[in-house]
């Protein structure tokens, strides 16, 4: 199956591509905002850092992600931000943690929950899916730019905990503590990774068929496309025919 840095890649894409330019931007100031509460510099805290790559590879330009940085880490006013994580069984049963960033969680969960049901969900309390993920450090590197001896030798040296060949990319799975020593080691080796971030990746993987895939990844996108909306995971990883699916018109 296609992995998990796959659906980073074509949602990123698909925000894009689709006029939604400025509506990523805005996420991804509050999203490097948000981590910097926990400490405004990139080199001791892993989620700004994580935060800061994925901004850096929409094309956020610096002078916003450094107001971003400041506004969390206390220098500069803005509106006041609630982090919350919701819960839901999609399509199929597939599991979704749903991550928010709010400035009014009580407007957020009913909107939510509204499009969850229009494709076919059902959000559950807290502690109703979480249980079947981890937190995780996230890199894929493109097969292109280094062989597979080279790639597993680096990442696991430098602190991952798993690489795995998924389709024309390299997916290196890390520990929290361990996100930013992999992240040095492979920009210090010239690799540029199209995907860097903190996820939550499930113990174990549902493996429904096509058309299951295809209409979670339908829930999937409209909640990716709600304002307040940062992060959709779910315990599948999407085949290329299901996201051919999910591109039909």
């Amino acid at each position: 199956m296609s992995g998990h840095s796959h659906w980073s890649t074509i949602k990123y894409k698909k925000a894009a591509a689709d006029a939604k330019r400025g509506k990523l931007f805005s996420k991804l100031a509050r999203a490097i905002s948000a981590a910097a509460r926990q400490g405004g510099d990139p080199n001791f805290n892993a989620r700004l850092r994580s935060a800061i790559d994925q901004a850096r590879a929409a094309g956020l330009p610096k002078d916003n992600i450094e107001r971003a940085v400041k506004r969390g880490s206390g220098g500069a006013g803005g509106e006041e931000l609630t982090e919350v994580t919701y819960e839901a069984y999609g399509p199929g049963g597939v599991a979704m943690l749903i991550d928010c960033i709010t400035d009014n969680a009580n407007r957020t969960l009913p909107e939510v929950r509204k499009i969850v049901e229009q494709y076919g969900g059902k959000t559950g309390s807290a502690g109703t899916v979480a249980w079947l993920f981890k937190r995780k450090g996230l890199f894929s590197v493109s097969k292109d730019a280094v062989d597979e001896d080279s790639i597993m030798m680096l990442a696991l040296d430098a602190g991952a905990e798993d690489v795995r060949v998924e389709g024309d990319v390299y997916e290196i799975i890390t520990p929290m503590d361990a996100f930013g020593a992999v992240r040095e080691a492979l920009v210090g080796a010239g690799l540029a990774p199209s995907v860097a971030e903190l996820s939550y990746i499930a113990d174990n993987e549902l493996e429904p068929e096509t058309g299951i895939q295809t209409r979670a990844l339908r829930l999937m996108s409209a909640l990716e496309d709600h304002d307040d909306v940062q992060n959709v995971y779910a315990n599948f990883s999407p085949t290329a025919e299901a996201v051919a699916g999910l591109e039909e018109k």
